[in-house]
């Protein structure tokens, strides 16, 4: 057994070397609007203080349902307010292990199937599931509410820093998809959680160190890549700020840059994207992204009209590829000049590159002879290799995305090789599944069928529909015949309306020359009008 760093020993110590710095500025809304009146400070000895006294409640209350320390508790937050942090952290301080579910996992079914796969002996949620609620549910549960001012019955905590094994697990996450109804378990081990915190420090390392950064919320703490994000912020003592939403405004972020002194931003590219263009008709928005040490983007590509504005007026952009089973894997190149800067391994990881077998067809819909893909593969002498249970028989992690090699050691995405999709905030979709749903419940209403919507909210399906049905009839339908398998997805994988249903005529929407399959890719540029009146946004 080993001693392993965690952000519960991380926060403890940054409380008592930087007691007064901002750990978090708090929005205060105003009580009839959403206007932000304020933002008030929280400081990381409130912050300890509060995680310690949540502990403790929880450490009362699961020890009162006859819930022993070590055992898995369920945690089903919206994971973006100071409140869902402290109470994230708190099971942790507790001596629990947290499985976490997102609020993209709307059906308590799932929920209770998902705990028991992990033997969780408890579940404690967000007070706007209440109504949802079994009447009887299959273990504890417990609204997670504010108990910042009730007084709490004094009850010992474990040490702060204990002894466990490395394979032993810290936390539980979820990928993003389903598969077969369902999204996978992520078991989070301290030794892996430990190199990660290396790996998350690397990440968001100040520009400048005599002075405090201050950044803002990527996501959901329920998902790993605010988790990975927050706890490389917390290495820093920097502050984060907690915005109304992940699609904040453009005037918003001028108010974070004003008040609350924002000076580096982690951001997907589908709302960064927001800011670019309004900052081409607003030169004090320009200026302010000019203004910041950084903006750490991940989960897609920016696109190449972007990629040129920003590297025209100068607008300091840092590029991470990375997945829930891994965090971080590989940083863009910080020396290179030009446009589209390559990716690299970051310091300290053990991955291979290993030409695939198959071609390019499925990703791209035509050959390049220039151009070898490789995959990226997590070796198990990585300490970043995640849980055994999710590698391949020859014991490394296959990611299943794909690369070119521009130059020794540098890399550049190329997509996946199989048939998943990204939402706008990274979380992955299995067209396939959806796809095939499709295929065995509708086979008298459609010729074929695709699902696109890389980099948007939700997907949308196209069918070629067969001779002489009524296209309205033919979309309710499928939206009805295929409701039960929708119903267990998360939110970013549904179609339960005919608005995401398009009906094309039979042998339109574009295939491969060899194989005749439907081009995923092309698909999308194809329809790109008509997918951006669909999702009502201008991209």
């Amino acid at each position: 057994m080993s001693l392993y760093r965690t952000h519960i020993s991380i926060l403890s110590d940054i409380a008592h070397s930087h007691p007064e710095a901002n750990a978090f500025q708090v929005p205060q809304y105003h009580p009839a609007t959403t206007e932000i009146l304020r933002w008030h400070p929280v400081t990381y000895s409130r912050f300890f203080a509060d995680v310690e006294h949540f502990a403790k409640y929880w450490s009362h209350w699961l020890s009162s349902q006859g819930v022993p320390r070590r055992s898995v508790v369920g945690v089903w937050l919206g994971g973006s307010t100071y409140l869902d942090c402290v109470h994230i952290y708190s099971i942790v301080r507790a001596g629990y292990i947290p499985q976490f579910f997102s609020l993209r996992l709307p059906e308590p079914t799932i929920i209770f199937e998902l705990l028991a796969k992990s033997s969780g002996k408890a579940l404690i949620y967000d007070d706007s599931f209440s109504s949802t609620m079994p009447s009887s549910a299959s273990v504890p549960i417990k609204v997670a509410a504010d108990i910042r001012t009730e007084s709490i019955t004094d009850f010992s905590l474990p040490p702060i820093v204990e002894p466990h094994h490395g394979d032993d697990t810290l936390m539980i996450f979820h990928t993003s998809g389903s598969t077969s109804g369902q999204p996978k378990v992520i078991r989070c081990s301290y030794s892996w959680w430990d190199a990660c915190l290396t790996k998350s420090r690397e990440c968001v390392v100040p520009k400048n160190p005599a002075r405090q950064d201050v950044t803002i919320w990527m996501g959901s703490m329920c998902h790993i890549g605010q988790t990975f994000m927050f706890s490389g912020s917390l290495q820093h003592a920097s502050c984060t700020v907690q915005t109304s939403s992940q699609a904040f405004s453009s005037s918003e972020l001028m108010d974070m840059v004003a008040r609350c002194g924002l000076n580096r931003m982690n951001i997907f590219p589908t709302f960064l994207v927001k800011h670019l263009r309004t900052s081409r008709q607003d030169p004090k928005l320009l200026g302010m992204l000019q203004n910041l040490d950084e903006i750490f983007y991940s989960g897609l590509m920016l696109g190449q009209e972007d990629e040129e504005w920003v590297h025209r007026h100068g607008i300091k952009l840092r590029n991470c590829f990375g997945n829930t089973e891994c965090g971080a894997m590989l940083l863009s190149d910080p020396e290179w000049k030009g446009l589209n800067a390559p990716l690299v391994p970051m310091d300290g990881t053990s991955y291979g590159f290993f030409p695939i077998a198959s071609s390019s067809e499925s990703t791209s819909g035509h050959q390049n002879a220039n151009n070898r893909f490789l995959e990226l593969v997590i070796l198990s002498t990585s300490p970043d290799c995640p849980d055994p249970a999710l590698r391949a028989a020859d014991g490394h992690y296959h990611t299943g995305d794909l690369f070119i090699e521009v130059s020794p050691g540098r890399y550049v995405s190329r997509g996946r090789d199989d048939d998943w999709i990204k939402s706008e905030t990274s979380l992955r979709c299995d067209t396939k599944a959806i796809e095939d749903n499709v295929r065995v419940t509708c086979p008298d209403l459609i010729e074929d069928c695709i699902v696109v919507g890389n980099g948007r909210p939700s997907p949308t399906l196209f069918i070629e529909m067969k001779a002489g049905l009524s296209e309205e009839k033919v979309k309710k339908d499928i939206v009805r015949r295929t409701r039960q398998f929708h119903a267990r997805r998360y939110l970013h994988e549904k179609i339960t309306s005919t608005r995401f249903i398009v009906v094309v005529p039979k042998n339109t929407l574009p295939r491969t020359a060899s194989k005749g399959n439907i081009r995923r890719r092309a698909v999308e540029e194809t329809y790109k009008v008509e997918l951006d009146r669909i999702y009502g946004v201008e991209y």
